[in-house]
């Protein structure tokens, strides 16, 4: 069965058109109005989510903006969210506050911020409310300072207060309980778009000492996804945007439980067509217009007519220059004839006249017309085959010293023509020897095929494999050749050497001190290069005696195909490759429109466990988190372990808590309780938790924010040590 019949479930199509959702309707800011209710900024690499702190969930907007020039009103527009989106020619200016994992734009964030404010019906003209805003992990002073700075000089808030997301997400799905000092202490292993952090949590505050962080998440498995298909299909008819890789990384990508395992059961075809998913990319069918009998019959009528007038014309211009011919050779014979009529000084000035040097010249010429009228006659069927006459040659039996100068020229011109002749005899009598020696062994195979026809296959299927395998190892001969460290490119190198020294090493000179240094630099490769490099005579003899037996294996016997002869098996790939990159026919306009995914829906995920494969040199997820688990003790490590928390919208790819509990389980004590615990909401749950935390307590706020006066005096590098943020406790 064909894989395009055996995937037909399994085909993704890309989607062409996005659903434009509906306008976001602007929140009342009258009930707010005058209170100090906290506004809580997610500010996420990819998301930017934001809302009051009474809100029951945030409004959500892609974190990009762009500056664009209507085309109809050619007026300058401001672009955020999902308006760049759907604006043609608007997501190529895109920006994002953040470049990679730190933010540094402070122009597009400051846009992003008067949207947030505008869409929260702010109308006042300075922002009265305390922020509750997110940053990253060991985020640099100078970016935090970027942001008070825009915060308090821009918008005049009251007070900022910084804290790391996954942190958050942790207190949102645990929070303590009533009379609880802390929440519960964890492994948080967060994945961001453009980094992975861990983060140890211990008495209710994470150890930012021995937190860390990896350079890749999803922006880098995009990137290298879409290297791979480059690579698997460096002709694909249709552009593969960035958006289309996001899309397939979503939608078919997973974490291998273990990854070489699963390449092992990757060797099976079978298995690979099983796993293997299917994205079929738009496609437009050339439409072809279907022509009636009628119109292909009158087509074919006209080819016809064409053939016969070009036939026509064709044996008209044969038959003239025939003619034409005949006229040249009458004229030619009549001017010989006439040779007896002139003297001989005449006669020489008549040959000068018609441009021959002598009257040898004029036979020759004559013959060559002959000759040519004769075979022009033939092929026009006017002529019978005439077997060609001995030519004579009557100054050969004349002695040298009865003839003159001239004569002597004309002897010594008729031996070469009759050396000629007779070599052509020669070889017309060996061909006809060959022809005779063909036919009388066509004349014995048949017989031995009609007596015996099994022993006669037989016989040509084992001289077939000899063949074949001969030319194998040729083949396998000249590629060790091209390797230059290979034992046999080695041996034929000194062979070379010794052949082309004026002073051939013996065996003497071998033993003693001397020392064949001969392609010790490559410039002495060069020479051996040059050698031989054009495929030899007998190889082409082999491969023709091989298509010989392999025509005659065709036409009598049915057991042997086409699959069965050297240059179906020489250029047949096999089964693995041919399921790992499927082909597809040149009519077939949706085939070769689709993209077959098996190998790297598990590969485009691994970087995060063997980051090297990716070409990142840094140390993989497991590595990390091993590292970070030697800090502490035993028991401290069993109430790690006993709460690894999963956090981040990437934390949604299928297999990350297999994958993650299959790495740590060997590193840890056999009694040790491994526990992976995924957020109930991967991509809200730190909002969530910034607005839980906010409403626990009205003073969080002030006893973890920096206020106006302390920026003032401290300026925007401040920030306050709590449990939540980069500035934590010591256990």
């Amino acid at each position: 069965m064909s894989s395009r019949a055996t995937h037909e479930d399994n085909i993704l199509a890309i989607p062409t058109t996005t659903t434009v959702p509906s306008p976001q309707e602007p929140s009342l800011y009258d009930p707010f109005r005058g209170t100090d209710v906290p506004i809580i900024i997610d500010n996420g690499a990819t998301t930017l989510r934001w809302g009051f702190a009474t809100a029951t969930s945030p409004v959500s907007q892609p974190n990009i903006i762009t500056k664009y020039k209507e085309r109809k009103t050619n007026r300058p527009l401001l672009l955020f969210g999902d308006a760049v989106e759907f604006e043609g020619g608007a997501k190529a200016q895109a920006r994002t506050p953040w470049e990679g994992d730190v933010l540094l734009n402070v122009d597009a964030l400051e846009n992003a911020l008067d949207y947030v404010f505008i869409n929260l019906g702010i109308d006042t003209q300075s922002v009265e409310h305390p922020i509750f805003m997110t940053e990253r992990l060991a985020s640099p002073s100078h970016s935090r300072a970027l942001t008070s700075e825009l915060m308090f000089e821009q918008y005049t808030v009251p007070s900022l207060t910084y804290c790391v997301d996954s942190l958050m997400s942790l207190y949102q799905n645990n929070q303590p309980a009533p009379g609880q000092a802390y929440m519960t202490d964890g492994l948080v292993v967060s994945l961001n778009t453009a980094s992975t952090s861990v983060i140890p949590v211990l008495h209710g505050k994470g150890i930012m000492s021995q937190a860390k962080r990896i350079p890749w998440s999803t922006t880098q498995s995009y990137d290298y996804l879409q290297k791979l298909i480059q690579l698997k299909y460096p002709n694909f008819p249709s552009r593969i945007t960035s958006s289309h890789v996001s899309w397939i990384f979503q939608n078919t990508c997973e974490f291998a439980p273990d990854y070489t395992a699963l390449l092992r059961t990757m060797k099976d075809p079978a298995q690979m067509r099983a796993h293997e998913r299917i994205i079929q990319f738009p496609f437009a069918t050339p439409v072809e217009s279907e022509k009636t009998e009628e119109e292909l019959t009158r087509i074919s009528d006209r080819r016809k007519e064409q053939g016969r007038r070009l036939q026509e014309m064709a044996a008209k211009q044969r038959l003239e220059k025939l003619q034409q011919k005949e006229i040249d050779l009458a004229y030619l014979v009549s001017l010989k004839e006439s040779r007896g009529e002139l003297r001989k000084a005449e006669w020489l000035a008549r040959l000068e006249a018609e441009g021959f040097d002598d009257e040898a010249s004029l036979e020759e010429t004559i013959k060559k017309l002959d000759s040519s009228v004769k075979k022009g006659k033939k092929k026009e069927g006017e002529g019978e085959d005439v077997p060609m006459e001995e030519p004579s040659y009557p100054l050969l039996e004349v002695p040298d010293d009865q003839l003159d100068e001239d004569a002597l020229k004309e002897k010594r011109r008729q031996k070469l023509l009759k050396a000629g002749w007779e070599a052509r005899q020669k070889i017309r009598r060996e061909k006809e020897r060959e022809r005779a020696e063909k036919e009388d062994q066509a004349r014995r195979e048949l017989e031995e095929r009609e007596r015996d026809f099994d022993g006669w296959t037989s016989r040509l299927k084992g001289e077939h494999e000899a063949m074949m395998d001969k030319l194998k190892e040729r083949k396998r001969r000249r590629a060790a050749l091209s390797d230059r460290k290979s034992a046999t490119a080695q041996a034929r190198m000194k062979t070379i050497a010794s052949l082309a020294s004026e002073t051939p090493t013996t065996k003497k000179r071998r033993k003693g001190n001397g020392e064949d240094n001969f392609g010790a630099n490559d410039e002495d490769w060069a020479v051996y290069r040059k050698i031989n490099t054009a495929a030899s005579s007998d190889e082409e003899d082999d491969i023709s005696q091989l298509q010989t037996i392999e025509a005659k294996l065709l036409e009598f016997d049915p057991s042997f195909t086409e699959a069965d002869t050297y240059s179906s098996l020489a250029t047949q790939r096999s089964a693995l490759v041919e399921t790992y990159l499927p082909r597809y026919q040149d009519n077939d306009i949706a085939g070769q429109c689709r993209i077959h995914l098996n190998v790297e829906r598990w590969r485009a995920c691994e970087p995060w466990f063997n980051p090297s494969m990716a070409g990142i040199d840094t140390a993989g997820l497991g590595e990390v988190i091993a590292g970070i688990l030697s800090g502490f003790s035993e028991a401290e490590k069993a109430r790690l372990v006993k709460n690894v928390f999963i956090t981040g919208t990437p934390a949604q790819i299928p297999g990350l808590s297999d994958r993650l509990f299959n790495t740590l389980r060997p590193i840890l004590d056999p009694d040790m309780e491994v526990k992976i615990v995924k957020a109930s909401d991967v991509g809200l749950d730190a909002w969530n938790g910034m607005r839980a935390f906010a409403n626990a307590d009205k003073d969080n706020m002030v006893r973890y924010g920096v206020s106006k006066a302390e920026y003032d005096e401290w300026g925007g590098e401040r920030i306050k040590r709590w449990w939540g943020g980069n500035w934590n406790w010591a256990v």
